[in-house]
């Protein structure tokens, strides 16, 4: 690179801002959908769970009430998202309000597991008699609306927040069918016990619903590296032109926007192998899942410990 082409080039892929708001749209439309299927089912259950006395169906009504209020929490950011927070106030959109919901949508699960479980503690100690008829019919009800949520929500690349929603209602559904077959077997064997006991188990359910979403969010607040890094240097150093890659650093801003940024040491001499070599190194971070690249060229330092020292983080 001679004088007049050389120092540094930068290059920040930013496709003029676009965030995906299509997907952002068909996201907030779903949950939505989610969100009114799982209160009417909510309501159906709890009053079921009231009047015939089962646990298990009550438990199973909190559960979707919160996986409810989950997804209109979820829904709410992913309609802010998709409709505010443009321009340059706001550098990639309000986008992290997903992983935020995300996080309280994982925290809203967990008192309910301690009332589920100390619940079925009370009805393990003193059984009380169900209506195994009416509970049946309901708790088939909730199958029902756990499986058409799941299929509103199925099909192509599912957000954060979708994914959440997702694990809720398979958890949902297979507290559904522990309520059936527990209602079957009390009204088989008459053992009022059977109640509480699958009730806990919904409860360990949910409890690794949350974990699953905590875990997922987490990782975009505390930004984790979506890729390995040391396999993508690697790649990125067989690039014709680029004899060494530093400060690479890679965050999700939310499930579906990766951003990085890397420094790249070139021996090219003209300015048209330089777009080349930042070409293919874009190429390469976009392979590996990110959205917004900033790459930072500069020639080869003889004396690079001390270029590093100034510049390197």
């Amino acid at each position: 690179m001679n004088e007049h082409e050389s120092g540094h080039a930068h290059d920040g892929s930013h496709d003029d801002h676009s965030h995906g708001h299509g997907t952002s749209s068909t996201s907030s439309r779903k949950l939505a959908a989610v969100s009114v299927i799982n209160l009417l089912g909510f309501l159906a259950e709890l009053v079921g769970g009231l009047l015939f006395g089962s646990v298990a169906l009550l438990s199973d009504a909190f559960h979707m009430l919160f996986d409810a209020l989950a997804y209109v929490m979820a829904f709410a950011a992913a309609h802010v998202a998709d409709h505010y927070g443009e321009g340059d106030r706001w550098s990639y959109g309000l986008h992290r309000l997903e992983p935020l919901a995300a996080f309280l949508n994982g925290l809203l699960l967990l008192p309910m597991v301690g009332f589920i479980l100390w619940e079925s503690y009370q009805r393990f100690l003193d059984p009380v008699a169900i209506g195994t008829g009416p509970t049946l019919v309901i708790a088939t009800g909730g199958l029902l609306v756990n499986v058409g949520s799941v299929y509103v929500l199925q099909g192509g690349e599912m957000s954060l927040n979708e994914r959440g929603a997702f694990y809720h209602l398979l958890g949902d559904a297979g507290g559904s069918v522990a309520v059936i077959v527990s209602t079957i077997v009390i009204e088989m064997t008459g053992f009022q016990i059977i109640d509480p006991i699958v009730a806990g188990l919904i409860a360990v359910v949910i409890t690794w619903s949350a974990g699953k979403v905590l875990r997922g969010s987490s990782v975009i607040f505390l930004h984790r590296t979506p890729f390995d890094s040391d396999k993508v240097q690697a790649v990125l150093r067989e690039i014709d032109g680029v004899t060494a890659v530093d400060d690479l650093h890679a965050w999700q801003i939310c499930s579906q926007i990766t951003v990085a940024t890397t420094h790249i040491e070139t021996d090219v001499e003209t300015m048209a192998e330089a777009e080349d070599v930042s070409r293919r190194v874009h190429e390469e971070l976009a392979h590996n899942g990110v959205d917004h690249a900033t790459v930072e060229l500069c020639p080869s330092y003889s004396d690079r410990d001390t270029h590093l020292n100034n510049h390197a983080h």
